[in-house]
């Protein structure tokens, strides 16, 4: 694939592929548009898994998963545990048998499976996922690779999956352990099982399943990353006649156009790549009501800095952010957490309207992981993808979201669909009834007096995120943004830029004016 940009004795020119695009209509912020015949955002990975193994059976050419982490040891469904019974017509729900199962039973098939190389050190605790990959060695039609074609410090992080060129999923769940839920997200579930035994904490997520012309996209994509990874090329498929949509699945939109953006650090010959960035930035500038965003982390200067820009106007669209209690493990904690306190504070003290809020969602004293990646701006935009709102996903770790704008030619029936979407996300961790969103939130105003007004002892809700004083050794940290750095040559030289509070930008500024309050 050619760049946006070329690089010429340090002057940024357009490509041939770029001055196209920008005669097309599409902006440095999207790499592509493609068409969709019918989608369904599958919201946590219960329904997720099923959905996923019900079209991997109708698969009969080619099964191509990418994503940050893979094990063969989760169960893809439920249920499906008749097959170690001998019962006709049944397959195994562990992914490293169903894989096998479907090799030996569809002649025609192939699968490949593309994941980020820094995971392999974790193989050696998952013993039986060896096994698994000695096992399809034997097949020359399963391929199973590690990408490590990434500058030292970052990461393959996209969450792709395409079927047959027919059926192509972007989102943020992996099929890996510790991502299985319901939408009940119950503070108790014998069913959210570990590989060694026990449960593992309740965990929300969400990618989106779509049919039509953006699978070639998405497969391009793919084949494209595949091959940078050293993996064989892989020829380009002709698009089944038939539909491998999963019985059941309810749609979401149909007939609708879908941008793609990536993110893609500059590594060997191949120039960077931001486009998520820049969508971040313009979808927060056009806001005019109300954003609603899920994220895992909430560090990105960049963001905050447009997000700051939006808190001093007069008239502020509504921004809530849902996203987890603290980040997962020690060291995700050190990079994102204290610079979410000291960004969040910042915002917070220029917010005059209290317009911005953030917000964790509790299973009675529970804490509900969140590792969706969404963005709605006033029902007319809906995006998903594998990027959070932080430094790393904007510029270090390969990203890839998708986005359906209502206001583009064609798409205007995609806005109540939209807006479904936001009501049954709100009524899901306010544990309310979804059809009695639309009534609530014109009674209370904004989402922000709606949750507030729902909050109650136990159950489920969302509880306000209050950012927490930092010493003098967790500001360091945080400013530096080392553990998250925007560049990859930040890594090495964390202030060489100026970290999180950059000389002229607004959040110094505010950050230089709280500290004079304290002192």
């Amino acid at each position: 694939m050619h760049e946006l940009v070329e690089e010429n004795d340090g002057e940024v020119t357009a490509s041939p592929e770029r001055v196209s695009r920008l005669e097309d209509g599409v902006s440095d912020s999207v790499w592509r548009y493609a068409k969709v015949d019918r989608a369904a955002v599958i919201i946590d990975a219960a329904d997720y898994f099923a959905a996923m193994q019900k079209a991997m059976l109708k698969a009969r050419h080619r099964i191509f998963l990418i994503g940050w982490d893979f094990d063969t040891r989760i169960h893809l469904e439920e249920g499906r545990k008749w097959y170690k019974r001998g019962i006709k017509d049944t397959y195994p729900s562990r992914l490293g048998g169903f894989f096998s199962w479907l090799i030996r039973n569809r002649p025609t098939l192939e699968i490949r499976i593309l994941k980020w190389s820094f995971g392999v050190f974790k193989f050696i605790l998952r013993g039986s996922m060896w096994w698994d990959l000695v096992r399809w060695a034997r097949h020359r039609r399963i391929d199973f690779k590690f990408d490590s074609a990434h500058p030292t410090g970052c990461s393959h992080h996209q969450k792709i999956a395409v079927i047959d060129n027919s059926l192509a999923v972007c989102g943020g769940i992996d099929m890996t352990i510790k991502r299985w839920d319901t939408r009940e997200h119950l503070a108790e579930n014998p069913a959210r099982t570990m590989p060694r035994g026990g449960t593992h904490e309740p965990w929300h997520d969400a990618s989106m399943l779509m049919e039509g012309e953006v699978a070639d996209a998405l497969s391009d994509l793919g084949r494209d990353r595949w091959e940078r990874a050293g993996g064989t090329p892989l020829l380009p498929l002709q698009k089944r006649k038939d539909s491998i949509w999963p019985d059941g699945l309810h749609c979401t939109f149909e007939n609708v156009e879908v941008g793609i953006a990536r993110t893609r650090a500059k590594h060997r010959d191949w120039s960077a790549v931001r486009e998520i960035e820049n969508l971040f930035v313009e979808h927060i500038r056009r806001a005019k009501r109300f954003i609603y965003a899920e994220s895992q982390y909430f560090a990105s200067r960049v963001v905050a800095e447009a997000i700051l820009e939006r808190v001093q106007e007069d008239d502020c669209p509504e921004i809530v952010i849902v996203h987890p209690a603290h980040a997962d493990g020690w060291l995700e904690q050190q990079a994102m957490d204290h610079a979410r306190a000291e960004l969040v504070r910042c915002i917070e003290t220029a917010d005059k309207n209290d317009r911005f809020t953030i917000w964790s969602p509790v299973s009675d004293t529970t804490h509900i992981y969140v590792h969706a990646k969404i963005m709605i701006v006033d029902d007319e935009i809906f995006r998903i993808g594998s990027a959070n709102i932080n430094n790393r996903s904007l510029g270090l770790d390969s990203e890839c979201d998708v986005f359906v704008d209502s206001t583009r030619e064609g798409n205007a029936h995609a806005s109540a669909a939209i807006t479904a979407i936001r009501h049954s996300l709100l009524a899901e961790h306010l544990g309310l009834p979804e059809e009695d969103m639309p009534a609530l939130l014109e009674k209370h105003g904004s989402m922000h007096a709606l949750i507030l007004a729902s909050t109650t002892l136990e159950g489920r809700n969302l509880l306000e995120y209050i950012p927490p004083e930092l010493n003098g050794a967790q500001e360091t940290v945080a400013e530096s943004a080392m553990l998250d750095p925007e560049d990859p040559e930040d890594l090495f030289e964390p202030f060489a830029d100026g970290g999180l509070f950059r000389d002229g930008s607004r959040l110094k500024r505010m950050r230089d004016k709280l500290r004079r309050k304290k002192s």
